[in-house]
């Protein structure tokens, strides 16, 4: 277009550096730098529409179970080491399991267990990040459906002692912990688990794998949808209650 990094900044609210590293591909922008950057040139609408979805493909991750289990899974929990590291205010939606933050070492070793090979450093690895609920400095908030509060991932009294796991998070100060109880009328579909740090990351887990969303719309997207989930849940002494009764039935199961 003629135009010089500095003008193009300048028209698009951006630093001189942050275009250049765009330009040279040491940074990929979001989908908002690209509109304003499209809009400052007056790029026409056809090669507009291709430049944009180039960048949301940029913006989006893919992350099979294959290859991750060919790294090492213990290399996987080094990655979500440093994303909490760097980010503050968490919101997990858990439809149909617990997630590693929450779990007793024994549903650690069950959730990795089809894993052949020695998973010893997984496991303690993801018991080490738990520590990150404990700095005060981060906020987290964890809806389960009832579902994955109660899969029987393990024996009777070891899912007890699960259950048992939760409510004792739950009074962390800066954790709340709710669940969505099978009942009543819930007008929603949730079909992923999925986790939003910040307001800038998005994580989706399917069957096969994991999305990262980094794309502000996508991430926008998954936090509306959190904050409709977390107007049927329960927090506090009702969440309490619920996780202790469900814990009394699996005591009283037979092994």
């Amino acid at each position: 277009a003629g135009k010089t990094q500095t003008w193009l900044a300048r028209h698009c609210t951006m630093s001189q550096t942050k275009v250049s590293n765009i330009e040279s591909g040491k940074l990929t922008p979001s989908l908002v730098d690209v509109e304003l950057i499209l809009e400052a040139l007056g790029v026409d609408s056809p090669v507009a529409a291709e430049i944009l979805s180039l960048a949301r493909t940029a913006n989006t991750e893919w992350q099979d179970h294959w290859s991750s289990r060919r790294r090492g899974l213990d290399k996987k929990q080094n990655e979500l080491a440093r994303i909490e590291a760097v980010s503050t205010e968490f919101r997990f939606f858990l439809l149909s399991m617990i997630t590693g933050l929450l779990a007793t070492p024994e549903y650690v070793r069950a959730s990795i267990s089809d894993v052949p090979g020695d998973q010893s450093k997984t496991i303690a690895k993801k018991l080490e990040r738990q520590q990150v609920l404990y700095e005060s400095s981060k906020s987290f908030t964890f809806i389960l459906t009832e579902q994955a509060a109660r899969w029987p991932l393990l024996p009777p009294m070891a899912m007890a002692l699960q259950l048992d796991r939760l409510a004792s998070v739950s009074r962390i100060p800066n954790v709340q912990l709710g669940v969505i109880p099978l009942g009543g009328h819930i007008p929603e579909r949730p079909l992923n688990t999925f986790t939003v740090y910040d307001r800038r990351l998005a994580t989706v887990e399917t069957g096969t794998g994991a999305l990262i969303l980094r794309d502000h719309r996508d991430v926008t997207a998954y936090l509306r949808d959190f904050e409709k989930y977390e107007r049927y849940a329960v927090f506090g002494d009702d969440c309490r209650e619920l996780l202790t009764e469900w814990s009394m039935i699996f005591t009283r199961q037979r092994p």
